[in-house]
């Protein structure tokens, strides 16, 4: 296998051996696998003083977070929708989930390539349990609101007696933008959802940061659907290493990011954007279909453990298709001549297949 990927979460780093190697690194032999010394309380305390709460509450998967979160909003309010972008993670990704499990309705604010408005909020007609704001908005290139949008969009839905919620899967990343401390970004919501694998490099896993009163609720919810499990420390120990390593290296991502979008734009073969990048992640726009370019992708990966992407993108114009650029280690190992390299590669064997 390759030693180099520029995808983020491409096996060479994520091999049992090398993570496993970074726990042992990390933990203390004494540490107890469960109970308040335990690594899952270790990272729920920590993770409670960067967000600015008395506490957080750990769940496998960030999919079961949100939609206990949401859940709960719909029970205090007796309202059964929330609205949320029309790409949010948890309409895309999580096969309806919400409303299977947990009988919830969403209503799409807005246009699914742009992101959502103050006037798309006053525009939904039923009334919200929630709001959903995903920061970046990962579906369109990692986009992000104006602060200042972003504290008047909050103000006008609680004025509407509804909760906001973060899905901050990448608040790290988001931070790099607005350059405010992380509790001051979560203090805007009611409740915050934290991915331990995206930026932080962790192995699978969330928290769930709100008031003890929600947390206590939510850890009922937790029970019910399976996700109270215990020896959780593998978890919550590779979020530990990350939580030491990666936000204090985002603000570098973030300038590689805008250095690497800036060289492919540059080149003109392919399109970055947004340009600049708002985050360390983008999107990369390309000139060829998406079956091509996920043919010339497995093609690199079986040559030489060449992973460029983790899943393409297709578009409404069939002769194009997108991936997503995140950059974290991976990338870092690239200059931004070498990617636009790959970028011309991909296509070469894109325009070949």
């Amino acid at each position: 296998m390759s030693g180099r990927s520029l995808f983020l979460h491409a096996p060479h780093r994520r091999m049992p051996h090398a993570v496993l190697r970074r726990m042992l690194d990390h933990v203390d032999p004494e540490t107890p696998p469960d109970g308040p010394e335990g690594p899952v309380a270790q990272l729920e305390r920590r993770l409670a003083g960067l967000l600015g709460t008395e506490e957080t509450l750990f769940f496998p998967s960030g999919t079961m977070a949100q939609q206990v979160a949401l859940r709960i909003h719909a029970s205090r309010s007796g309202r059964q929708a929330f609205a949320a972008h029309p790409q949010c993670h948890l309409d895309v990704w999580e096969q309806g989930g919400y409303a299977v499990v947990h009988g919830l309705r969403m209503h799409a604010a807005g246009d699914r390539y742009r992101l959502m408005t103050a006037e798309d909020l006053a525009a939904v007609g039923e009334p919200l349990a929630a709001v959903v704001w995903e920061l970046p908005q990962r579906d369109i290139g990692g986009l992000l609101p104006e602060w200042d949008d972003l504290v008047a969009q909050v103000a006008a839905v609680r004025e509407r007696g509804v909760a906001p919620h973060l899905d901050g899967a990448r608040i790290w990343e988001a931070q790099t933008y607005y350059e405010r401390p992380l509790d001051e970004i979560a203090a805007l919501f009611d409740t915050v959802y934290v991915s331990l694998y995206k930026g932080l490099q962790g192995v699978r896993g969330a928290v769930l940061a709100a008031d003890p009163e929600t947390l206590a609720e939510a850890a009922v919810w937790r029970q019910r659907l399976g996700g109270a499990i215990r020896d959780a420390w593998p978890l919550a120990l590779a979020a530990l290493v990350g939580l030491d390593d990666q936000p204090a290296r985002m603000p570098a991502f973030r300038d590689h990011a805008i250095a690497i979008a800036r060289a492919i734009n540059a080149d003109g073969a392919a399109l970055a954007w947004p340009d600049p990048p708002q985050t360390p992640l983008f999107h990369v726009h390309l000139p060829a279909p998406q079956a091509a370019v996920e043919r010339a992708g497995a093609e690199m990966v079986a040559e030489r453990g060449m992973y460029v992407f983790g899943r393409t993108r297709s578009s409404p114009d069939p002769t194009r298709c997108s991936f997503e650029l995140s950059v974290g280690d991976n990338a870092m190992e690239f200059t931004p001549d070498e990617v636009v390299g790959l970028v011309h590669e991909l296509l070469r064997r894109a325009a070949a297949a």
